[in-house]
């Protein structure tokens, strides 16, 4: 990968990543911090990523620094409210906007993780599988098992709209 390439990598999808690892931290500054260590670890195996799979490539490393950084406050415990720091837009939320990211994140991260990344992203069953080192059956039983648990939480009498 050139650096020219790498340019366009970061110009192509630098927005893309940011918005799926803040749509599952849930915290801006954390986010921004998972994209700029992903973009670096690009940066140095350069040479070994082909310019065809840097998207592939990207949302791996990415989101594999994500899951690190949950395992790693999880281990320190740390109880700041990330949620109500949230500020992802300047705008009030919508309220069916609201609903769906509450619904979202009752998921756990896993099922977040693919439910983002097949419905948001627009990846196939198999870069998702390659991206979260699952197969691609896991990918499917445990995204099916997600959209269940998202329409039972939508469907429920108090957040219909």
């Amino acid at each position: 990968m050139t650096e020219k390439e790498f340019n366009d990598c970061v110009n192509l999808y630098a927005d893309n990543v940011y918005r799926f690892i803040v749509k599952n931290l849930r915290h801006e500054e954390d986010a921004k911090d998972v994209v700029q260590a992903s973009f670096e670890k690009m940066w140095i195996n350069r040479d070994k990523v082909e310019n065809e799979k840097c998207k592939s490539y990207l949302f791996t490393v990415a989101y594999h620094q994500m899951i690190d950084l949950i395992r790693k406050n999880k281990r320190v415990k740390l109880e700041d409210d990330f949620s109500s720091s949230l500020t992802t837009t300047r705008e009030p939320q919508h309220e069916v906007k609201k609903l769906l990211n509450q619904a979202l994140y009752r998921l756990n991260e896993t099922q977040r993780s693919l439910v983002l990344l097949k419905d948001y992203e627009g990846y196939s069953y198999e870069e998702i599988a390659v991206i979260t080192s699952l197969s691609i059956s896991q990918v499917k039983v445990y995204l099916h098992r997600a959209r269940i648990q998202l329409k039972n939480y939508l469907v429920k009498p108090e957040n219909v709209l």
